[in-house]
């Protein structure tokens, strides 16, 4: 019962720690994927710099922007008829989504300490965005019909550890 306390009492803390842990997690996986599975010969070690990347957002930027906005649906549009999922949905995937993509993809470069920190955005930001529709579309679907309002942002947490394994992916690719 301490987790519920501690959901009740610091429901943006704990939303944090349980999102960015899944989210972390998602680019050490992925590195396990390709690193020691996938490659041939000598197994690379794991690029811990990488997986930071992905901590700080996942821990410092995401949940909490996941939080109120989530917090902010729920109260303008109350309920779980279709047309209101629906509505949280497009919302959702048009209106959140795409600026969220900018922000992985610029702060990474950052991060990265790249010269053009727009470059990889330029290229990789419509073929993600495409992909993210297939991917979020029906997992939010779940959310906004069976998924109570509190547990919002651990469950897109959990679809998250799918969801940036393919961000990953997406990150590793020449375009």
């Amino acid at each position: 019962m301490a987790a519920r306390r501690l959901f009740l009492r610091f429901p943006v803390l704990a939303n944090s720690l349980v999102y960015g842990t899944l989210y972390t997690g998602a680019e050490f996986s992925q590195q396990t994927i390709t690193h020691k599975i996938l490659e041939k010969g000598e197994p690379r070690p794991y690029d811990l710099r990488s997986i930071g990347h992905y901590g700080v957002l996942g821990l410092g930027f995401y949940p909490q922007v996941y939080y109120y906005w989530y917090r902010w649906l729920d109260r303008r549009f109350v309920g779980t008829a279709a047309a209101t999922v629906l509505k949280k949905m497009l919302l959702d995937q048009f209106v959140l989504t795409p600026p969220l993509l900018v922000a992985f993809y610029v702060s990474m470069s950052l991060m990265e300490r790249k010269k053009d920190l727009f470059e990889e955005c330029r290229n990789k930001l419509v073929p993600t965005f495409k992909t993210s529709c297939l991917f979020w579309m029906p997992a939010q679907l779940v959310n906004f019909m069976w998924v109570p309002p509190a547990a919002r942002v651990i469950y897109v947490g959990s679809c998250a550890l799918v969801w940036v394994n393919i961000l990953c992916w997406f990150k590793r690719q020449d375009y």
